[in-house]
Parts: structure tokens; C-alpha cells; sequence
């Protein structure tokens, strides 16, 4: 049998194993929705047994790391990379348009937050934040293209304003970002702003200030090209999307080829960040769970805050998460016998985990997306006093099994691009291989404590 055909022969099996764990899985668990405050959604927990669950999950993406390398054509490699079409441009009326949107809905957020009902069901700044911006317009930024550049309406408060022009501090780098993220997400889990409309108002006034501030201090494209949270979080998505933006116009390609591209991960800050992104998601989960509060009750009633627990478990946990990518990247040095520094493998390999952080949210948030977005528009026509009963969606129970294979294709894509980078970076077939079984190893951790919160009642 020549080289070709034990290739085949594998990629067969690797593609009956991986289709037949996929079955599993599908046939085991729905997702919930989580949306912040809006937690009205039921779930269901997996009908077989957790290690079962679990180790299917990470078998499908070992199976499919199998299945990608027996693609070893480097020509067929970049041809899927590089596709792509022109698509016609927005226009100027368009952006203009959604610029104005953005401000609006700003606007709604505050003067109903301030003045409109205090109820989380009614209030038009509770279903703008988790409804249209976390659930609907996230998940648009890497289904379809990050557009949060244009509507985003703190940039455009920020450029209304006066600049110092101070240079941004090269030493900080990323990491502003990073810390606000977990700020962001640490306040969503321990305050009850997603259920009180005026909490929430005053964070996103806080949010509004802090954005001002730093754009007057060092510019508008430097504050929210380094250090604001949000954008960098929309424009990491954004390249999962299969729409982008060249200097051309808009571009269609191949969802998640636009990981393959690491340019814009210059450090660890870079690095960290990307992690980060994958960090919240579980950590929003885990503290839902059963498993948390048996941790954190014992530690409360013996006297530590509550606030120090939750903090302490999103620090030692992001420090994992992080401690365990390192990892893989100095692992991949080793297996793959290259001169590259563990940094530069760690920057390389580190956007393929973004498509895992895609797959988790419009698995955590379709549902939610769907179901109340109605709610969202009937509200939305008076923010002030809106009707006494407001329509919501009843979402079919198949959409479960479409937030599961969100959380399996993102995984497979995740292995794909890192796949393609492989090749990108090495001229040898075994050695781009090699360097894969340390973020493979990574993927499969991730992919199994994911799985094994979202089998947890709470944990979606």
C-alpha cells in the first residue's frame, strides 16, 4: 500500500469515527441560552453518561486533527485559505445609517435605563445589552462580519471630542483589554445588573466615560485598537466571519480563514487576550453550576467574601487557561524539533482558538437570539412605557442540537486553521504534523471542560 492510500485509509476512518461521535453528542445534550439577566430559558442536562459525553467530545477532535492531516497538499491548502470574492461595498449611506443606529440605541439604553420600567422583562436597556448587542449583534460579528467599527457609538462620542494625541504605552499593549474583559464578565456574574435596569445604565455610563477618556488621552484609533475590550473582542470575532473589509471594499471567503492571518497578534498581550476570549465563556458557565457552589459555599461561610471567591476563581482560572496554551506552544517546539521560539509557535496557533470562542457563544446565545428578539422590537416601539405583555419566540427543542454542532464545528474549524498555519510555517509534512499535538492536546482540554459544564444544570 503507497503513502497516498494509507492516507486515505485513515482519513476514512478518521472521518467515520469523528461523524459517529458527532451522532453521540447530538443525540446527548441541548444547549441553553445565557444571556446576562435574561435567564428565562429551561435546559436540559445529557441523557447519558457525563464521562461518555465527555470523551466523545474530545474524541471528535482528535478525529478530526487525523482527519486534516491526512491533507498534506500544500497547493490545496492555500487555494482554501485564499479563496475569495469582491462583494459591493456598503456605502456611504449605509454606514451613516448605522452610525446613527448605534447612537440611538445608546441613547435608548440610557434614558430607559434612567426613566423606564425597572423590571428586567420590560426594560428596553436590559434586551438592548443581552438581546440586540450581546446575543444578536455578536453573533453577526463572526457569522457574518465585524460592522462594530461603524455602529460602535462610543468611537463616536470619543471622535467628537479633543485629543491630547499622548503615545500609547507599547508595554501595555493588550493587556488593558484583557483586564477589562474580565471586569466586564466578572461584574456581569457577581452584581445584579443584568436583572436592574439602573445598574446597568450606570455601567454603561461608566463604560462611556472610561472610552472618552482614554480616546481624549491617546487618541480614538489607539484606545480602541489596544485597549478598549469591546472592539478588540467584535474585531477577534470578526475573523471567524466569511465577510471582511480590505482596503478594497468587502471580501467574501471561507469562514475562519481569517484566522490563518496572525498579523495583528504581535506579543503575549495578543496572546492573552485570545485566551481570554475563550476563558469567559467557561467561567460565566462554571459559576452557574452545582460544582461551583459547593466550592464557593464552604469558602463563604468560613469567612472569605464572596467577592474574593469569585474573583480568585476567575484569576486562578484565566492563569490556567493561559498557563495551559504556554504550554502547548513550548510542547509544539519540542514535538515539531524547530528553532522557533515557543512565543512565536504561541502567536501563530493562537487565532484557531477563536472559532472554538464562536462556536460557544452562538451556542450559549441562539436560543436567546431567537427567542426574544420579538420582545426586544415590541419593547423597543416604547421604551418608556412598553405594553403589559410582550411576545417572545417559542424556540423548538432542535435548537439544542444546533448549539451542539456550534460547539463541535467551531472545535473542527479551530483544528483546521491551526492545520493550515502548520503548513504555513513549516517546509517539512512530519514536522508541520508534530507541531500540532500540543494545541490539539490544548483544544481537547478546552473542549472537554466546556462539555462538561454545559452537562451541568446551570452551567449554559
Amino acid at each position: 500500500m503507497d503513502r497516498h492510500s494509507r492516507r486515505r485509509r485513515v482519513a476514512r476512518r478518521a472521518t467515520s469515527f469523528a461523524l459517529a461521535a458527532l451522532a453521540v453528542i447530538a443525540s446527548a445534550a441541548r444547549v441553553a441560552a445565557h444571556a446576562g439577566g435574561v435567564r428565562g430559558a429551561t435546559r436540559e442536562t445529557v441523557t447519558v453518561p457525563t464521562w461518555l459525553f465527555l470523551a466523545t467530545g474530545g474524541a471528535v477532535v482528535g478525529a478530526s486533527f487525523l482527519l486534516a492531516s491526512a491533507v498534506t497538499d500544500r497547493a490545496y491548502i492555500r487555494r482554501i485559505d485564499g479563496w475569495g470574492r469582491a462583494l459591493p461595498g456598503a456605502g456611504r449611506v449605509a454606514r451613516l445609517l448605522a452610525r446613527g443606529g448605534g447612537i440611538a440605541a445608546l441613547a435608548i439604553t440610557i434614558v430607559a435605563g434612567l426613566f423606564g420600567p425597572t423590571t428586567a422583562a420590560d426594560s428596553a436597556t436590559v434586551l438592548i445589552v443581552w438581546v440586540g448587542w450581546w446575543a444578536v449583534f455578536v453573533l453577526s460579528a463572526y457569522l457574518l462580519g465585524n460592522a462594530w467599527p461603524t455602529v460602535d457609538p462610543f468611537r463616536a462620542v470619543a471622535r467628537t471630542l479633543p485629543s491630547l494625541d499622548r503615545p500609547y504605552p507599547e508595554r501595555l499593549g493588550s493587556w488593558p483589554a484583557v483586564a477589562g474583559l474580565l471586569a466586564l464578565v466578572f461584574l456581569e456574574v457577581v452584581t445584579p445588573m443584568a436583572d436592574d435596569p439602573r445598574l446597568l445604565t450606570a455601567l454603561v455610563l461608566g463604560y462611556l466615560g472610561i472610552s472618552v477618556a482614554g480616546s481624549v488621552v491617546f487618541g480614538v484609533d489607539d484606545w480602541f485598537g489596544h485597549a478598549d475590550p469591546v472592539s478588540r473582542l467584535l474585531d477577534a470575532y470578526g475573523r471567524v466571519a466569511p465577510v471582511t473589509h480590505t482596503d478594497d471594499g468587502l471580501r467574501l471567503r471561507l469562514p475562519g480563514m481569517g484566522l490563518t492571518d496572525a498579523a495583528w497578534i504581535d506579543g503575549r498581550d495578543d496572546v492573552g487576550f485570545v485566551v481570554a476570549v475563550v476563558f469567559v465563556t467557561t467561567y460565566d458557565g462554571f459559576v452557574g453550576t452545582g460544582a461551583w457552589a459547593d466550592i464557593a459555599r464552604p469558602l463563604v461561610g468560613a469567612g472569605v467574601p464572596a467577592l474574593a471567591v469569585y474573583l480568585a476563581a476567575m484569576l486562578v482560572g484565566y492563569g490556567l487557561f493561559l498557563a495551559l496554551y504556554l504550554a502547548s506552544a513550548r510542547a509544539a517546539r519540542r514535538t515539531a524539533d524547530t528553532y522557533l521560539a515557543p512565543g512565536v509557535l504561541a502567536r501563530r496557533f493562537a487565532p484557531s482558538l477563536l472559532a472554538i470562542a464562536a462556536g460557544y457563544h452562538l451556542a450559549h446565545n441562539l436560543a436567546t437570539a431567537l427567542s426574544l428578539s420579538p420582545t426586544l422590537a415590541v419593547v423597543l416601539s416604547s421604551p418608556l412605557s412598553p405594553p403589559a405583555n410582550v411576545p417572545a419566540l417559542l424556540v423548538p427543542d432542535w435548537i439544542g442540537a444546533v448549539g451542539i454542532a456550534a460547539v463541535l464545528a467551531g472545535h473542527l474549524l479551530a483544528v483546521w486553521v491551526a492545520h493550515a498555519v502548520a503548513y504555513d510555517l513549516f517546509p517539512d509534512r512530519l514536522q508541520a504534523i508534530r507541531s500540532q499535538y500540543g494545541v490539539t492536546v490544548a483544544m481537547v482540554a478546552y473542549t472537554m471542560a466546556s462539555l462538561w459544564i454545559v452537562s451541568r444544570p446551570g452551567g449554559a
